[in-house]
């Protein structure tokens, strides 16, 4: 049987031959790449990256197909520690997968029963006594003993990682997972995310820093990161809250201009979303206050109200639908408030609300952590943010982002947000161009950078003896460096005169600089090197400041290299790498030899993070 091409057939007879497309793309990439040369002795990890709600689901069974195909046996596929998820997943692969036995958490009889003779694929939630329970299963049988397994982690980032690393322990749920691919006579685990931070913050030595990583770009119509967050100009959806006299009463409104648009255009469901802080009682306070709004709307439905929904219609630019005029928008509103239709819906640890409950109808929706992960609100058009935190983190910031995906109208989108906030998801999404700008050109070793106060991930999944940051605005040299060839250095240097104060180079040009030279451990060059290879994967042209100076009779260990007004001038330079190389004459320590050494100075307020591997062995 050839699985991807029944899959593909099935998605293509649904009437998605765009996503059929896009999948047989990305499994037939990650299949020729990385599972046809697999050598069926070896334990390989991966990553499947892709953008926040732009069909990840799709692709992983794409190449789940693939991986049939080319002989892999038995598949475990991992769902974040939701009941509903899970059942969700198992569903969906019944579904959409032919030809394999499908198990989901209590089905060890029947897999035992297949003996493999259908490619098996268990659905299993991340959850330690799930895992445990099929740890002994794998075990018990002895399949997995003559057989690889392929291990398919959706939002690997989320639960997957050892959460004790800092203490010298394992957490449970991360060492079922070793215990499980660990247990196969070989593996390929594939993490999925579209917030890879944490992931490739890990040693290899930790054992789930990937291999190799395989970006797929979303589809048509998907509203992402770039839409609401464009490079050096404010997204015209955007309303800042400082500007927004009364911000609920707008969100209120906007919402039930786009749900009579919809509606009289013969739509079913449109979502509005208010995300505020974590706590319930201020849930509870949102609540009451668009309940109170609507009343308002309600009780002045002929006139003041009327007035400005008539406001709200004049901004709508409906792309997916025509323009219905303003009284069939006004008369299904109407309808709405005077039924009471519009449903105020709280979603928390307190409160659960079914996806039912927001598959149709008008609906404001009203949370904290749990909008989180594998939460998708169809047809969401109103967003109100207010979440902060003091200590922000980049992966879940993101993840909490909802507003992402396909059945957006770009001309009815409306996001409230306050200004600081919308600045650090711009930087947010500025860093996963980044990233997906250093995985489409191959770069070895990806870097992650953010504004200083912005942290990528959670402290706890990071190992605090290996993991280390390199910040901007801060001079960086080396105590005791060394040049490969000293002539090699006066040739490359020979064209900048040092009576000139700077030059502005291309960065490749410095990479070609710091190839020849070497230093101890307290002056990483292969760090710095990672860090200009980020900045030429965002832009190839990449441009820094160059200064250079001969003749220096400059004493090793003063603690200051430049010289008051060289330090200076290299801090006027805010936004650019600055690379200062002082020849030093050798009369003052430094092995009584002349030497070119080198002084870096990244772009200011942002923090880069680097990964310091060694030769330890994982845990067992």
């Amino acid at each position: 049987m050839q699985y991807l091409k029944t899959y593909l057939k099935t998605i293509t007879d649904r009437g998605n031959p765009k996503l059929a497309e896009s999948i047989s793309k990305t499994a037939e990439a990650v299949g020729s790449q990385h599972l046809k040369n697999f050598s069926f002795c070896s334990h390989e990890i991966g990553l499947l990256f892709g953008n926040v709600q732009s069909g990840k689901t799709g692709q992983m069974f794409g190449i789940m197909c693939k991986a049939a195909d080319l002989g892999f046996p038995a598949f475990v596929l991992l769902t974040t520690d939701n009941v509903v998820l899970q059942q969700q997943t198992l569903d969906r692969v019944k579904a959409d997968l032919t030809g394999f036995c499908v198990c989901g958490e209590n089905d060890s009889g029947l897999f035992i029963q297949n003996s493999l003779m259908e490619p098996a694929i268990i659905v299993l939630k991340k959850n330690y006594r799930v895992l445990r329970l099929w740890a002994n299963v794998f075990a018990s049988t002895g399949f997995m003993k003559g057989n690889p397994l392929f291990i398919i982690d959706d939002e690997a980032d989320a639960a997957s990682l050892n959460t004790l690393v800092n203490t010298g322990r394992q957490s449970s749920i991360n060492k079922y997972l070793d215990s499980i691919k660990n247990g196969a006579s070989s593996s390929i685990y594939l993490q999925v995310t579209g917030t890879p931070q944490a992931i490739f913050l890990q040693t290899m030595a930790s054992g789930w820093h990937p291999y190799f990583t395989h970006y797929f770009e979303p589809g048509d119509g998907y509203l992402g990161g770039d839409f609401f967050f464009p490079k050096n100009k404010t997204a015209d959806c955007i309303a800042f809250l400082e500007k927004t006299t009364r911000p609920e009463r707008s969100v209120a409104i906007h919402h039930l201009a786009v749900s009579g648009q919809i509606f009289a255009s013969g739509g079913k469901v449109c979502n509005c979303l208010i995300h505020p802080s974590v706590r319930q009682a201020v849930h509870g306070r949102y609540e009451k206050a668009m309940q109170g709004e609507l009343s308002w709307c309600l009780d002045h439905i002929n006139d003041e109200f009327r007035t400005e929904l008539h406001n709200a219609y004049d901004e709508l630019h409906p792309e997916k639908s025509s323009k219905v005029d303003f009284e069939s928008v006004f008369v299904a509103v109407k309808n709405l408030l005077e039924n009471h239709a519009v449903k105020v819906l709280v979603m928390n640890g307190k409160h659960d609300v079914d996806s039912s409950e927001y598959s149709s109808g008008s609906n404001i929706v009203i949370g904290g952590n749990t909008l989180g992960r594998g939460v998708t609100f169809p047809a969401l058009h109103t967003i109100y943010y207010t979440r902060t935190s003091k200590k922000p983190q980049a992966d879940t910031m993101w993840q909490h982002s909802r507003m992402f995906g396909y059945d957006r109208d770009t001309g009815m989108m409306k996001v409230y947000i306050d200004e600081p906030l919308y600045k650090l998801f711009s930087d947010i999404n500025a860093t996963n161009n980044s990233i997906i700008a250093q995985v489409e050109r191959g770069t070895e070793n990806i870097k992650i950078y953010y504004p200083d106060g912005l942290n990528p991930t959670r402290g706890a999944v990071l190992d605090n003896k290996k993991v280390f940051t390199l910040s901007g605005g801060t001079n960086y040299y080396p105590f005791n460096p060394d040049n490969n060839t000293i002539e090699d250095l006066n040739k490359l240097l020979a064209p900048f005169d040092e009576k000139e104060p700077s030059y502005q180079v291309s960065l490749r040009l410095m990479k070609e600089i710091f190839s020849r030279i070497t230093s101890d451990d307290d002056f990483d060059v292969s760090s710095f090197v990672s860090v200009l290879d980020t900045m030429l994967a965002d832009k190839p042209s990449a441009q820094g400041i160059l200064i250079v100076r001969r003749n220096r009779d400059v004493a090793k260990g003063t603690g200051a290299l430049l010289s008051p007004n060289d330090w200076s001038l290299g801090g006027s330079f805010t936004d650019r790498v600055v690379l200062t190389m002082y020849k030093v004459t050798g009369r003052k320590g430094w092995d009584g030899k002349e030497l070119w050494i080198p002084n870096i100075k990244l772009p200011s307020n942002i923090v880069y993070y680097d990964v310091k591997d060694s030769d330890e062995e994982s845990f067992d």
